[in-house]
C-alpha cells in the first residue's frame, strides 16, 4: 500500500468540506514597508537566508525548552535530598509538569492561533526561562509541585507554536527534515544537559537552573527581530463565534480529531510501558550490572536521534503515513528485546532498532499542522500533547500488571498498543501530495 495515498475508507484530500476550503483566502498583504508582517502562506516566499535566521532562531527555543523540560528527571536525586522526598514524591514532579503542559498545549495553541504565533513565542520562552530560575527558591514539595505545573504550562506551549511557524517558514517536501532537526536539538540539550551535571552538580546544582533559565528570557524578545509574523488566516464565519479547539471537533473534523487524540496517547502509553520500565527490567529480571545497562538504554538513544533524520526524509519523499511503518517494526522490536537470550550485543543491537523506529512520529507536528485549515494550525498541533492524559495512567496499569503476570508480560503490552497505534495512522488522511498540489 501506497503511503501516499489516502486510506481507503476515507475521502481523499480533496473532497474537504468547505469549512476548510473557505480558510485559503488569505487577508491583503502589506507593503514592503510594513516589516516582516506577511500575509499568511507567503513565509514561504522571503529569502532562503531570512528563513533560515528565524528556523535557527526556533532551533535555539527549543534546545532551552528540551533543558527546560529534562531538568525534572536530571535533577531528580538532588531535588529529593534537598527537598527530603521519596520517591513517590519526587516521580510526582513530572506528573505535575506533564499536567501543565497538557494544558498549557491546548491553551496557548489557540491563542498562538488567535493573536500571533510569533508572540506566543515571546511569551513561551520568557514563561518557561523565568519558571525554570523559580525553581532555585523552592523549599517544599507542594512549591515544588506548583512551579512544574506552571513551569509545564509554558512548556506545553512551546511545541504547537514552534511547529505552527516553521511550517509556514518552508515547503512540505522539508516539513519532515525540519521537524528532524528540532528533534535533534531536543536531544542533544539533553546531552548537553548531562555533560553540565557532571562538571557543575558537585558545585551546586542549582546552577543549572539559572544555566538554562536565563538564556530564553533574556532571548525571546529577539524572536521580533528573528521571526517573522504571519498574518493570521482568515477564519470561515460560521466559525467566528467559536474557540478553536471547538473547531477541531466539528462534524467533519470530529472523527479525524478524536483518531488522532488516540494516536498521540497510544503513543505516549506504549512509550512508557516499556521505556518507563526498561532499566528495571534489565537490573531486576536480567540481572545486569548498572554499567551495562548504561550503554543498553544509550543504543536506544542513539537510534532515535538518527531514526529522526530518516523518518524526516522518509516522510517528505514517501508521505506523513509511511512512519506507521516505524511503529509496527518498534512492535516487533519489543517483542524481540523481552524474548531474545541475555546476550550484550543483541541487546545493544535490539535497544538501537527500537529507538530507531520510535522517532518515527517526528513527522506528526508538520502533519498534524496541515490536516487541519490554516488558521488552526497550532491549535491542531497541540493534539501532538493530548496523549499525556492516557501516559499518566501508563505506570499504574502495567505496574498493577506486573505484579500479577511480571515485568516481562506486563511491558509486552506495549507492543500491542505501538501496532493499535500504527494501524491508527494507516486510517487517517495523506496530506503531503495535497500539500504539493496547493501550490500550483
Amino acid at each position: 500500500m501506497q503511503a501516499d495515498q489516502p486510506a481507503a475508507s476515507l475521502p481523499a484530500r480533496d473532497d474537504r468540506p468547505p469549512l476548510e476550503a473557505e480558510t485559503t483566502v488569505l487577508a491583503p498583504a502589506l507593503p514592503s514597508s510594513a516589516g516582516l508582517v506577511q500575509p499568511s502562506g507567503a513565509l514561504c516566499d522571503l529569502p532562503l537566508f531570512r528563513r533560515l535566521v528565524a528556523f535557527s532562531f526556533l532551533l535555539i527555543a527549543e534546545f532551552f525548552y528540551g533543558w527546560a523540560w529534562n531538568t525534572v528527571d536530571v535533577l531528580r536525586p538532588f531535588l529529593r535530598q534537598s527537598l527530603g522526598l521519596g520517591l513517590t514524591q519526587a516521580g510526582s514532579a513530572y506528573s505535575a509538569q506533564g499536567a501543565g503542559a497538557l494544558i498549557g498545549a491546548i491553551t496557548i495553541g489557540q491563542l498562538a492561533d488567535r493573536l500571533g504565533r510569533r508572540t506566543m513565542l515571546v511569551v513561551v520562552m520568557a514563561g518557561y526561562g523565568l519558571l525554570l530560575i523559580t525553581g532555585v527558591f523552592v523549599s517544599t514539595y507542594v512549591q515544588l509541585l506548583l512551579q512544574r505545573f506552571v513551569l509545564g504550562l509554558f512548556l506545553g506551549g512551546s511545541f504547537p507554536v514552534v511547529v505552527g511557524i516553521y511550517v509556514e517558514l518552508f515547503q512540505p517536501n522539508l516539513r519532515g527534515k525540519l521537524a528532524s532537526a528540532i528533534n535533534t536539538t531536543f536531544s542533544a540539550a539533553i546531552i548537553t544537559l548531562g555533560i553540565a551535571l557532571g562538571h557543575l552538580g558537585h558545585h551546586d546544582w542549582r546552577t543549572l537552573l539559572w544555566l538554562g533559565g536565563v538564556p530564553p528570557v533574556l532571548l525571546a524578545g529577539f524572536a521580533y527581530l528573528a521571526v517573522p509574523q504571519a498574518r493570521l488566516a482568515s477564519r470561515p464565519r460560521e466559525a467566528r463565534t467559536r474557540i478553536p479547539l471547538a473547531e477541531l471537533f466539528t462534524p467533519a473534523l470530529r472523527r479525524q480529531t478524536l483518531l488522532l487524540a488516540a494516536l498521540t496517547g497510544l503513543n505516549f502509553f506504549s512509550y512508557q510501558a516499556f521505556s518507563g520500565w526498561i532499566t528495571t527490567y534489565l537490573q531486576s529480571t536480567r540481572m545486569l550490572p548498572l554499567t551495562v545497562i548504561g550503554h543498553l538504554v544509550s543504543s536506544q538513544f542513539a537510534g532515535n536521534i538518527l531514526g529522526g533524520f530518516a523518518w524526516g526524509w522518509a516522510g517528505d519523499r514517501y508521505g506523513r503515513r509511511f512512519g506507521a511503518l516505524g511503529f509496527f517494526l518498534a512492535a516487533l522490536a519489543i517483542i524481540a528485546y523481552l524474548s531474545v537470550p541475555t546476550i550484550f550485543i543483541l541487546l545493544l543491537s535490539l535497544g538501537f532498532v527500537y529507538g530507531f523506529c520510535l522517532s518515527a512520529s517526528v513527522t506528526w507536528g508538520p502533519w498534524l499542522a496541515e490536516l487541519y485549515p490554516p488558521h488552526l494550525k497550532s491549535t491542531a498541533s497541540s493534539i501532538f500533547n493530548w496523549g499525556r492524559l492516557i501516559s499518566f495512567f501508563s505506570p499504574l496499569i502495567t505496574g498493577t500488571l506486573a505484579a500479577h503476570i511480571g515485568l516481562r508480560l506486563s511491558m509486552m503490552v506495549s507492543s500491542f498498543t505501538f501496532a493499535c497505534a500504527a494501524l491508527i495512522w494507516r486510517r487517517l488522511p495523506e496530506t503531503l501530495q495535497q500539500e504539493k498540489s496547493d501550490q500550483h
